[in-house]
């Protein structure tokens, strides 16, 4: 999902910019799934730091106030996200074709995007579980104004925010490794450490099977196994060629 995601988005980005000098790639590295262990702790304390972007940058006083696009309001009133998806594909396709399109709608979708509850707190009924992530915002809000007042910088607000060049490169961008995984306590972290060593000598001991012949060899849950590669059907092509030309085959 997600390198069809960002695969999409990069695309879409480029097409911004593909005057401004831009070239390569968008991402600068690849996208890394950071597991959350399932302690509450660091679970509420991963969404505090997603729901916290905007204000611990002093961009905003309130996250409520960043103009772009955020899950507060969704989270806490149940204000629908919606969007547009435009079919790229579909419209490429239509463009090779004699096939003139009319409505340039005739692409494009409109999409609603639900949101998921923690899994520490699904048990929650949605009152609650909004009146906590409600409580979460204004410790936020709490902390920025603390913040403002210890250190005198006001932030830039929505308005000079908006005022701001999108396509302009950060003159230092922030680079930080990632880390393994996001636990609370050493045990949790040495306990998923030691599930993915396993996985991976798992995966290993499967590819080699694979790789010796043998077909039904048992890959771990959760993964993808190595593409098998090109047999050439040599009974095939000794066969005469029909009316519709040679014909191949992948085994």
């Amino acid at each position: 999902f997600m390198e069809y995601a960002n695969g999409n988005i990069a695309r879409e980005a480029l097409r911004l910019v593909k005057n401004r000098g831009w070239s390569g790639k968008l991402w600068e590295r690849r996208y890394v799934a950071i597991p959350v262990s399932d302690e509450e702790a660091i679970q509420v304390k991963r969404l505090r730091y997603l729901l916290s972007h905007g204000a611990k940058e002093n961009l905003v006083v309130s996250p409520r106030q960043w103009p772009g696009l955020h899950c507060i309001d969704a989270l806490i009133d149940g204000t629908p996200l919606e969007g547009i998806w435009r079919d790229r594909s579909a419209e490429y396709e239509a463009d090779r074709s004699t096939k003139a399109v009319e409505d340039p709608r005739a692409f494009v979708a409109e999409h609603s995007l639900k949101l998921e509850p923690l899994p520490c707190w699904q048990h929650m009924p949605a009152v609650e579980y909004r009146r906590r992530i409600a409580e979460m915002v204004h410790d936020i809000e709490a902390e920025t104004a603390r913040r403002i007042f210890l250190t005198g910088k006001v932030p830039l607000g929505p308005r000079a925010i908006r005022r701001q060049d999108p396509l302009e490169q950060a003159a230092r961008p922030k680079r930080s490794p990632a880390p393994f995984c996001h636990a609370i306590s050493k045990e949790v972290r040495v306990q998923l450490r030691e599930a993915y060593r396993i996985f991976v000598e798992a995966y290993r001991q499967a590819s080699a099977q694979l790789r010796a012949g043998d077909r039904q060899a048992q890959f771990p849950e959760g993964c993808f196994p190595p593409a098998l590669p090109f047999v050439r059907d040599d009974a095939r092509l000794r066969r005469p060629p029909s009316r519709d030309g040679p014909s191949f085959a992948r085994g």
